[in-house]
């Protein structure tokens, strides 16, 4: 009787693992018809170019950006011996911390005072918002005029008579500014979502158990909105990095080579001394230098960042 039901036991166990034994999947080339598209545009405007500008960085090239003969290192090492690019990377590397701290901290602190409810509230994310929607090119061009040594409302309202974009003590700090506002719409919008994000129970919690608003802000505000602030922080290092239309436009890499960051020296390169080769050696550059940031951000981001 006992081995019966045993038996039993046995057979319906088995009935069970038949029923919920899932039907084998066949391979189906459907789902990766759609990804064509994306990687026929990814492959035309971003690997192609990325490729052929790596290619293009070991070869020397005539005027018109023909190869001519495969060099292999030579341009690199004669770019590394030019006091040009070395200069270019001085600046760059000053430039990078003058934009992206001050563009974070303002944008921060902004996102926190919209983020108050009070009356006006809304008219403050308006206003803090507009920046983004205006390009570097007229955005340059005004602040060019604002910057003006003569009449330029800068100098009329400090008293004095600064050739902003003509002094090389200046001009790189004048750019800067301009590249700061241009960013603080871009930083207000995410950091202002990420605040928007956070429970209003943690703060309320916290403020009756007694904690002020400088504790709110290192103890939760801070840390619940580390995600978007890390995003943030990428995005401005990479925009630093490639900022140009503004130097273009307002200084021309000049006075001297005050302003003549990275990718402004390879715009020269190519189209000035239509040597292609070099521009691309400096790009590939620049994107190692990117490339080798972005990995150190992203090695450090699980001690930093705290994911709800």
């Amino acid at each position: 009787m006992q081995n019966s039901l045993n038996d039993l036991a046995a057979e319906v166990s088995s009935k069970k693992e038949l029923i919920y034994l899932k039907p084998k999947q066949k391979f189906s080339i459907v789902p990766y018809l759609y990804l064509i598209p994306c990687l026929v545009i990814f492959g035309i405007f971003v690997y192609f170019p990325f490729f052929k500008t790596l290619f293009l960085s070991f070869t020397l090239t005539n005027a018109r950006g023909k190869v001519v003969e495969f060099i292999g290192l030579e341009n690199y090492l004669e770019l590394f011996k030019s006091p040009e690019f070395i200069n270019s990377l001085k600046v760059t590397f000053k430039f990078v911390p003058m934009l992206a701290i001050p563009a974070i901290i303002l944008g921060f602190t902004l996102a926190l005072l919209a983020n108050n409810k009070l009356r006006g509230s809304k008219v403050y994310e308006v206003m803090f918002s507009m920046p983004m929607a205006v390009a570097s090119a007229p955005a340059a061009i005004i602040w060019s005029m604002l910057f003006h040594p003569t009449i330029g409302v800068i100098n009329y309202i400090l008293g004095t008579s600064i050739g902003w974009l003509t002094d090389d003590k200046w001009a790189l700090i004048s750019v800067a500014v301009v590249t700061v506002w241009l960013n603080l719409g871009i930083n207000f919008i995410f950091l202002l979502t990420g605040l928007k994000n956070i429970p209003e129970e943690l703060n309320e919690s916290a403020s009756i158990d007694g904690a002020n608003y400088f504790q709110r802000l290192f103890k939760i505000t801070i840390p619940m909105v580390s995600p978007t602030l890390f995003f943030v922080v990428m995005i401005n290092l990479i925009n630093s990095f490639q900022a140009f239309g503004q130097v273009k436009l307002m200084t021309g890499g000049g006075p001297g080579e005050a302003t003549n960051v990275i990718v402004h020296s390879i715009y020269r390169e190519a189209f000035f001394n239509n040597r292609f080769e070099m521009a691309c050696t400096q790009s590939m550059i620049l994107f190692l230098m990117i490339l080798t940031i972005t990995l150190i951000q992203f090695m450090y981001e699980k001690k930093g960042v705290h994911y709800q």
